[in-house]
C-alpha cells in the first residue's frame, strides 16, 4: 500500500479515520467510525463558495486557506497533541482533494504517517450504492408477516435474542413503518446514512445462515429500502403471525403509548390519512382521541384502514403470497411474544431437519 494514497480496502490499517468535511456533510453520511474535524465549518464553506462564484477562484482560495489553517490548528490543540509519532490517521474529504490534502500535509510535516483516502467520501458513497445492488443476493431471508399490531418487530427482535440472525429495518430507519409510525425524539436518519447502516448490518451477517426480517413496503417512513434488498426480501419464505383483534389492540395501546400521553401528536399525524379515509371518519377518530377513547379508536383504525391496506399490499408485493405457516396467538405480552418467536423457530428448525 502506498501510504499517501490508501483506498477503502486499507481502512483497518489506520488508527483513526478523520472526516474533514463540514458538520452538515458529516451529519448526512460518513464512513462508520470516523470523527468530524471540519477544516471549514458550515458557514465558512458557504462564504468560500460564494466568493468563488461572485469574485474569483484566487480570492476564494486565499480566504479558504486562512480559515483551513486556523481550523487545523484548533483541531491539533483540542484533539491530537497527545498522539504518539507512530499514530496513523486516515483523512478524507469529498473527493480526496484540497481539504483533506491540507490536513494530511500538516500532519505529515509533524511526523505522523497520515494517509489521504483516494477518491474521498465520493468513492465511499459509490461503494455503498454498488454493494447494496449485489450483496442482498447472498442472503436467504425468512419473512415475518402479519397485519398491523401483530408485534412483528418485537417478534423479530425476540428471534434475534434467541440467537438467530435478523435484519431490523425499522430500528435502522427509526420508524415503525406506518403513517402513524413516527418515534418521538428519534428523527429518521438521512437516506445516505440509512444505506450506510444497512450495509454495516448486512456485512455483519453470515450468508450461510438464514436471516429473519419483517415484511416491509419499499418505504419505511421517508426512507427508501434499496431495490435489490426489497426484491430479495420479497422472494423469501413468509411466515404469518395471526393475532386476535383484542390482542392487537392491547399491544398497540402499549407500543404507541406516547400518543395516549400526548393526543396532539396523534392529531398532527391523522391528517396524513386524508384522501384515504372520508372526512367524517377522520373527524370521528379525532373526537375519540380527544375524549381519550383509545381502545375503540385503535380497533377502528385496524378494521377500517390498516387491515384492508395490509391485505392489498401483501397480495401486491409478495407473488403468490401464502405463508408457509401461520402462527396463531391471543397473547402479545412480552412473554407471549417470546413464546411466539420460540414456536416459529422450532417450526423452522424442524422443517430444515
Amino acid at each position: 500500500m502506498k501510504q499517501e494514497n490508501p483506498t477503502l480496502a486499507d481502512l483497518d490499517q489506520f488508527d483513526q479515520i478523520i472526516d474533514v468535511r463540514s458538520p452538515a456533510e458529516f451529519a448526512e453520511d460518513h464512513i462508520p467510525g470516523a470523527i468530524n474535524c471540519p477544516v471549514l465549518d458550515n458557514e465558512q464553506r458557504i462564504v468560500v463558495g460564494t466568493c468563488y462564484k461572485q469574485v474569483s477562484a484566487f480570492e476564494a482560495k486565499k480566504i479558504g486557506a486562512a480559515m483551513v489553517a486556523e481550523n487545523i490548528g484548533k483541531h491539533l490543540r483540542a484533539n491530537f497533541l497527545d498522539r504518539p509519532k507512530s499514530w496513523k490517521p486516515l483523512i478524507y474529504c469529498w473527493r480526496g482533494g484540497n481539504r483533506s490534502g491540507a490536513m494530511a500535509t500538516i500532519f505529515r510535516a509533524i511526523g505522523w504517517p497520515a494517509g489521504q483516502l483516494s477518491g474521498g467520501y465520493k468513492t465511499y458513497r459509490s461503494h455503498v450504492v454498488s454493494t447494496l445492488e449485489t450483496l442482498p443476493q447472498n442472503f436467504n431471508f425468512h419473512v415475518v408477516c402479519g397485519a398491523t399490531g401483530s408485534a412483528k418487530t418485537r417478534v423479530l427482535q425476540a428471534i434475534g435474542d434467541l440467537g438467530e440472525q435478523i435484519l431490523d429495518l425499522e430500528s435502522l430507519a427509526s420508524h415503525k413503518g406506518s403513517v402513524l409510525g413516527i418515534m418521538p425524539g428519534q428523527p429518521q436518519p438521512s437516506q445516505k446514512w440509512f444505506e450506510t447502516l444497512l450495509l454495516q448490518a448486512l456485512n455483519g451477517l453470515d450468508p450461510a445462515r438464514p436471516v429473519y426480517v419483517e415484511a416491509e413496503s419499499r418505504k419505511v417512513g421517508n426512507l427508501h429500502v434499496p431495490a435489490a434488498l426489497i426484491t430479495r426480501i420479497r422472494a423469501g419464505a413468509c411466515f404469518g403471525v395471526e393475532a386476535t383483534l383484542p390482542a392487537r389492540v392491547s399491544f398497540l395501546l402499549k407500543d404507541y403509548d406516547y400518543f395516549l400521553a400526548d393526543p396532539s401528536l396523534f392529531l398532527s399525524r391523522i391528517d396524513a390519512l386524508k384522501g384515504l379515509q372520508s372526512r367524517e371518519t377522520l373527524d370521528t377518530w379525532r373526537d375519540l382521541a380527544l375524549a381519550g377513547d383509545w381502545a375503540p379508536l385503535v380497533q377502528a383504525l385496524l378494521e377500517i384502514h390498516y387491515d384492508p391496506l395490509y391485505q392489498g399490499s401483501q397480495n401486491r408485493n409478495f407473488a403468490d403470497y401464502r405463508p408457509q405457516e401461520n402462527f396463531l396467538t391471543d397473547d402479545l405480552s412480552e412473554a407471549g411474544i417470546v413464546a411466539l418467536a420460540e414456536r416459529l423457530l422450532h417450526s423452522r428448525r424442524a422443517q430444515i431437519a
